[in-house]
């Protein structure tokens, strides 16, 4: 069992949604989720009293799947960040679980 960590800007959900579905992934959680880049430039420009929202809506998704289905996942990630013309890549991450219940 591993955890799978897929994070994207909002407007690649439906996207990464087909693409857990074609790695048959069929169970999975997700969250709303704001993603920053450069953070010194940010906090340089951080007001208190700012308005401003500083950064991207995007989404994580999450799930505790079987190991053999990680490779497939992550190269419909890598293929279509290949064919993505963003700076916004979809990243993925995986991390063992040592127990589980």
């Amino acid at each position: 069992m591993k955890l799978v960590i897929v994070t994207a800007v909002e407007e690649f959900q439906k996207e990464v949604l087909k693409i857990f579905k074609k790695a048959n992934i069929e169970n999975f959680s997700s969250s709303d989720i704001d993603g920053y880049k450069n953070a010194p430039s940010l906090l340089k420009a951080s007001n208190w009293f700012s308005a401003e929202k500083n950064g991207n809506e995007s989404i994580m998704f999450f799930s505790f799947t079987k190991e053999e289905k990680i490779d497939g996942l992550f190269n419909l990630i890598a293929a279509f960040n290949n064919n993505a013309e963003t700076n916004n890549p979809v990243r993925g991450i995986v991390l063992p679980v040592e127990r589980y219940i």
